[in-house]
């Protein structure tokens, strides 16, 4: 599994010793070595996601997977980048991403942490991904996918109750899960 944009802490990280061979991609160093030193990968590559299809060869990974990034390239390099996965990947593309544009600055040092574009349900459908809802409903999260309503405890529960529904209807969803199959 190629994970393309790892940071530091990869959702995939907990899943490596079932899925074999992962490999983290970042252009940000000092997440690579963050990653490294908690063995989230079993290796990895210091670049700009841009870049991967000179890294990789085409079909070369079972699937890659982009959670939490396309949402801060410009649109167009969003794009480019999902073509780029798209022929890396043997059976499998997955994106997480917010639902819709969702403010983010600059944070942890990390130049790249700014959000640029917003990805949504219908746009991602029509480029013949499988689209679920996750996280809950959209408008009790915000920045960093934070519960923003008070109390914090209460909404977080109602969030956390809330994601049968959103799964079911994506629109709603404070994040997507987005899933190319293409075996």
């Amino acid at each position: 599994m190629l994970d393309v944009g790892c940071g530091t802490d990869s959702p995939l990280g907990r899943l490596t010793a079932r899925l074999g061979r992962t490999v983290g991609v970042d252009a940000h160093a000092p997440s690579v070595e963050a990653s490294r030193r908690r063995g989230m990968h079993s290796d990895y590559l210091v670049a700009g996601v841009l870049e991967i299809g000179e890294h990789f060869a085409e079909r070369s990974f079972d699937c890659v997977v982009a959670s939490d990034l396309i949402e801060h390239l410009v649109k167009a390099d969003g794009l480019r980048l999902l073509g780029l996965m798209e022929r890396i990947a043997r059976k499998k593309v997955i994106v997480f991403t917010p639902n819709g544009f969702l403010p983010q600055g600059e944070y942890g040092d990390n130049p790249f942490q700014r959000h640029r574009s917003g990805w949504g349900v219908e746009e991602m459908e029509a480029l013949g991904y499988c689209v679920s809802g996750i996280s809950g409903w959209r408008p009790l999260r915000g920045e960093l996918a934070r519960v923003t309503w008070q109390p914090r405890p209460f909404w977080k529960a109602v969030s956390f109750l809330s994601r049968p529904l959103t799964a079911r209807f994506p629109r709603h969803a404070f994040q997507l899960l987005c899933v190319k199959n293409l075996a």
